[in-house]
């Protein structure tokens, strides 16, 4: 299950700036070429790793057997793919269907036109942008044009509780910041860890950042960052927000030794299910290592989740949501007129049909289309997954995790910054000058 749960973060590009890795590929077509199949058929490079891919590729046998032409089916891993397809892409051989990440990705092929412009098709296809959940849409525009469709489920950050720990030291799950100072007091009395946090691999101590910003300045500080507007992270909230990293540090929030655990290793979620932390704010992918990996702590209603915590006097609504909101496919702008009729009917009639949406259901997942509740309540992680849907179409905002809503060099750069923030070796108005920086680069 370890591997599992790694490749649902991986298939969602969480991770930035990596190198690339030995390529593996499988499925209808070979990675040579430009992918993009023959006159009535569509190349679709897709992430390997399971569940998704076997999903995916019942997904591409279900479409192509409806005779509307034939998708054809690569699978890499993510790393390889990463590098293969801005390769691909440079040189005009691209497959017609690409995957992404949408954000900064995407708004650099939107602006070298590489990838087609959906927002007239959609128009013309209300049906199929009705079907999905309307928070998933903002990482497949640019400039308030819909450049791809949004697959897959969605994975929100959650602030996971242990209930049993939280009843032990007298505290509830914190709603507001002074709640969650009072849970870090009573947690260091009772000889426990607050928060579990896996550090060392930046893009978790990233996730604080993104709620904190949310809840101090709100979503419109980091989509004018997103955006490239000038001097925008030179904006107060996020000095402030560098202030409560440092507040949590004074506190010592975070569980000793934090700066060196992996999240790799499933440490940070093995402090939660052995009653060693009292809270850790995670992907909502980690929901199933948990169950997996923690014995009865998920089985016996051990875990608990919840909103972040709002800030008094902060702009952010405690229903804002941070995290991965879909996966996305694009449309390459070099496919022929028929590949790219395939294509839009594939987007149409199999990217997320309804065989699909249970398929995510029963891998733990919550799809990212409407009308899912019947389902939902009869999986048996029916109260989980119910609440992170509910949570889901209630959003205000669900700002995308900032190291893919960014460029690649610059979501490199805030992981840099950000691991010398949560080290106490930068004050925040050095990072905020730091991040600023690579506006200008």
């Amino acid at each position: 299950m370890k591997n599992i749960q790694l490749s649902r973060r991986s298939a969602l590009g969480a991770a930035a700036g990596l190198s690339a890795l030995s390529l593996a590929a499988c499925g209808t077509s070979g990675p040579g070429g430009s992918g993009s199949g023959g006159a009535d058929s569509a190349g679709y490079w897709a992430l390997s790793g399971e569940p998704n891919e076997t999903i995916t590729e019942d997904t591409v046998t279900a479409f192509n057997e409806l005779g509307k032409g034939s998708i054809e089916l690569t699978f890499f891993q993510n790393d390889a793919y990463k590098q293969k397809i801005r390769t691909a892409i440079g040189a005009g051989e691209a497959p017609a269907v690409i995957t992404g990440w949408g954000g900064g990705g995407l708004r650099t092929y939107a602006e070298e036109e590489q990838v087609d412009d959906l927002t007239d098709w959609l128009g013309e296809n209300t049906d199929v942008k009705d079907r999905f959940i309307e928070s998933v849409w903002a990482a497949a525009t640019v400039d308030e044009q819909v450049y791809a469709m949004p697959t897959g489920a969605a994975q929100p950050i959650i602030l996971f509780q242990n209930k049993t720990v939280l009843e032990k030291i007298g505290a509830e799950a914190p709603e507001s910041w002074e709640d969650l100072l009072g849970a870090i007091e009573k947690a260091h009395s009772a000889g426990v860890a607050p928060i579990s946090l896996a550090g060392q691999s930046r893009w978790t101590s990233m996730m604080w950042l993104e709620y904190l910003l949310d809840r101090v300045g709100g979503p419109d500080v980091f989509a004018r960052i997103a955006a490239g507007e000038p001097d925008s992270w030179l904006d107060d909230a996020v000095v402030e927000m560098g202030k409560k990293v440092e507040e949590l540090l004074e506190a010592k929030a975070f569980v000793e030794g934090f700066e060196s655990m992996a999240a790799d290793s499933n440490t940070d979620q093995a402090l939660m299910w052995s009653d060693k932390a009292a809270l850790m704010l995670h992907g909502g992918w980690t929901y199933g290592g948990m169950k997996s990996g923690g014995g009865s702590f998920v089985q016996d209603g051990r875990l608990g989740y919840g909103p972040f915590p709002t800030i008094e006097g902060g702009k952010g609504e405690l229903t804002n949501l941070v995290g991965n909101p879909a996966g996305y496919v694009s449309l390459s702008s070099t496919a022929t007129d028929e590949q790219k009729t395939v294509a839009k009917a594939f987007f149409a009639e199999g990217l997320m049909t309804d065989a699909v949406s249970e398929a995510l259901i029963e891998s733990g997942s919550v799809p990212v289309v409407k009308g899912q509740d019947e389902a939902l309540a009869a999986s048996d992680d029916a109260d989980y997954l119910q609440w992170v849907y509910t949570s889901m179409q209630d959003a205000p905002s669900f700002t995308q995790s900032w190291d893919q809503a960014l460029q690649p060099t610059a979501a490199e750069e805030l992981l840099v910054n950000t691991e010398q923030l949560f080290l106490g070796k930068l004050s925040p108005e050095q990072f905020a000058e730091n991040m600023n920086a690579t506006l200008e680069a």
